[in-house]
């Protein structure tokens, strides 16, 4: 759109529109690493792996919110 010189606002709404669909895509993966591999990691018992998985919630917590 910017190579095709489109209007601005045309390519904001673009824009804003791709950063929703991959903040979409972000809680999904949230919620699939808690339905999946934190649920592993709190059914095997190991403190270790969960404290992993746990920190690794976080994390992506931390990073989905910047």
């Amino acid at each position: 759109m910017v190579e095709e010189d489109r209007y601005c606002v045309d390519v904001l709404v673009q824009t804003a529109a791709v950063r929703s669909a991959l903040r979409g895509v972000e809680r999904l993966m949230i919620e699939d690493h808690a339905n999946h591999c934190m649920e592993a990691a709190i059914l095997s018992g190991d403190a270790d792996e969960q404290r992993t998985k746990f920190l690794e919630m976080v994390a992506l917590l931390e990073k989905s919110r910047e």
